[in-house]
């Protein structure tokens, strides 16, 4: 893949991520939006729970994408870009294309996801 296309996918990544966090964090994503922990409602408060714990999992995602985001950004600009990080082969342009931040061939990526549970 181009790296200057890369880059400028990337980038465009990156203001989106930007302009969906700003909007989450606009509305009070994680925040409580009762006045007084008082409710009339009790089934309201597991709602809330588990809508701030989906708004808290959104923006932690959205930051998790970032890293990754500024990692490949960060590749280009050392000339490492395209290239697996594990066994330094190169990644195949359909998966750039499709994941232009993937830091590892299919075979890697699926070790290291492995390795995480």
């Amino acid at each position: 893949m181009d790296t200057q296309a890369a880059r400028t996918q990337l980038e465009q990544m990156l203001r989106e991520i930007d302009s969906t966090t700003a909007t989450l964090e606009g509305e009070g994503a994680g925040e409580s939006s009762e006045l007084t922990h008082l409710t009339q409602h009790p089934g309201d408060v597991g709602t809330d729970i588990a809508d701030n714990d989906r708004e808290h999992a959104l923006l932690d995602a959205e930051a998790v994408r970032r890293t990754e985001i500024e990692a490949a950004l960060a590749r280009i600009e050392d000339g490492s870009y395209g290239r697996c990080v594990d066994c330094g082969r190169e990644i195949p342009e359909a998966r750039l294309e499709v994941r232009p931040e993937a830091a590892r061939c299919v075979d890697d990526q699926a070790k290291h996801e492995a390795a995480q549970d």
